[in-house]
This record gives structure tokens, C-alpha cells and sequence, in this order.
């Protein structure tokens, strides 16, 4: 099945995932996901992720969920630049998000980032999504 927006489906399954409170989810691997799925890693909002191929079809992220007392640590995960609509911000429009709490992934000319690791670098591009 053709996906349209890649980035809004493997959102989607996180939240899902988290809204029934599973451990891991699945999708789709791609590069572009693995680099979001990094981002997320390193600021603390999943516990880790790996690829698995099963025989005779396509490559799976496994994604595993991070829970802190039974609450989700991802609270909001808001999809900003789509197909239809792209989003792009300068590093003078890059503020933190909800007091430094949150963050935006960008992708920029750099590779995919935080916008803190973006300010950091100096560097503007597409915001991605934002995640509290």
C-alpha cells in the first residue's frame, strides 16, 4: 500500500501505540524515519528502536515505547509541514517549544535534527513535527 505522508503515518502509530499502551510498534523502515526515530531517541522520547526483516517482505522499524508511572512520555506529537503545506523556519524563528520542554524536529541541510541542535549548528530548514 502507497503511503502518502510517511512521516504523518509513523506519528500516527506512535500515538495509537501509546494510546493503548503497547510496548513496541511497527513500521515501515526508510532513512528519512530512522533519522526522526534518532532524534527522538536522543532527547528521551522512546527507548530505543531496531530494524527487523522478515522473510519475503519489506523492512520494519520495531519501535519501542517509553512509559514513565504508566503515562506516555510523549504527551503531544503534532505533524507541522505536510504534502500539501510545507513549513520552513529560519534559526531566528526557531523558539523552544512549551518553555524548552518540547521540541521540533527540523530537517534541514544538515541531516534531521532538534531545534536546539539546529540553533546549536546555526542552521533553518522544514519543521517536521513537534513533540512535547
Amino acid at each position: 500500500m502507497a503511503i502518502n505522508d510517511p512521516i504523518g503515518d509513523l506519528l500516527a502509530r506512535i500515538r495509537n501505540g501509546q494510546l493503548r499502551g503497547l510496548a513496541k510498534v511497527s513500521s515501515p523502515a526508510s532513512k528519512l524515519r530512522a533519522r526522526l526515530l534518532d532524534v527522538l531517541k536522543e532527547e528521551g522520547f522512546i527507548r530505543d528502536y531496531s530494524q527487523v526483516q522478515m522473510k519475503g517482505r519489506a523492512a520494519q522499524f520495531e519501535i519501542e515505547l517509553k512509559y514513565h508511572e504508566g503515562r506516555p512520555v510523549i504527551r503531544e506529537l503534532t505533524r507541522i509541514s505536510t504534502p500539501g503545506r510545507r513549513v520552513y523556519n529560519s534559526v531566528s524563528e526557531l523558539k523552544p517549544h512549551r518553555g524548552g520542554l518540547g521540541i521540533s524536529i527540523l530537517s534541514t541541510p544538515q541531516g534531521v535534527m532538534s531545534d536546539s541542535d539546529a540553533r546549536a549548528k546555526n542552521v533553518g530548514g522544514e519543521v517536521l513535527c513537534r513533540v512535547f
